[in-house]
């Protein structure tokens, strides 16, 4: 029950640092602005995207992307939910990604049915040719929670060789 409530936990302070973040930045930034953080390495940059990762899929039809960027990663994400809420036992790191990635999920969700489209704003910019996309603290949890299981699949199966 602890583990349960732990996970649940996790998953909503994902959420609310994400929807926190990007209610600070719908009220106090101007779409596009941009302001510089950290020099020109670490940038405030207000964007909204109507599609995925990258602006993928803002080019399909309103139908298509209810199934592909709403409906679908619903059911995955809550999939997901109830497997590791069911499950006693996995290790505590993978919990924890996993609820990264699921309140991650659920963050840019959230914006994608109540908006329309997601609110990005942090951009880095290392040098001339090191840069990411526009991005938002549920693309960090995200990100996190996926480098996390990354990081375990392959030093658990190097254990095992």
């Amino acid at each position: 029950m602890i583990k349960r409530a732990f996970i649940i936990f996790l998953v909503l302070l994902n959420i609310g640092c994400d929807q926190l973040s990007k209610s600070v930045v719908r009220k106090n930034v101007a779409y596009q602005e941009t302001i510089e953080l950290v020099g020109k390495n670490f940038i405030l940059t207000k964007v909204e995207n109507d599609g995925a990762m990258l602006g993928f899929g803002s080019e399909l039809s309103p139908i298509l992307k209810i199934i592909l960027l709403q409906a679908l990663p619903v059911m995955v994400l809550l999939i997901l939910l109830f497997r590791i809420l069911r499950r006693s036992d996995m290790n505590k790191w993978l919990v924890f990604a996993f609820a990264c990635v699921i309140g991650g999920g659920i963050g840019n969700l959230i914006d994608r049915i109540a908006h329309g489209e997601v609110t990005d704003f942090f951009h880095i910019q290392l040098g001339k040719y090191v840069q990411t996309g526009i991005f938002n603290m549920a693309d960090v949890s995200v990100t996190m929670g996926v480098l996390v299981i990354l990081f375990l699949s392959i030093r658990y199966r190097k254990l095992e060789m």
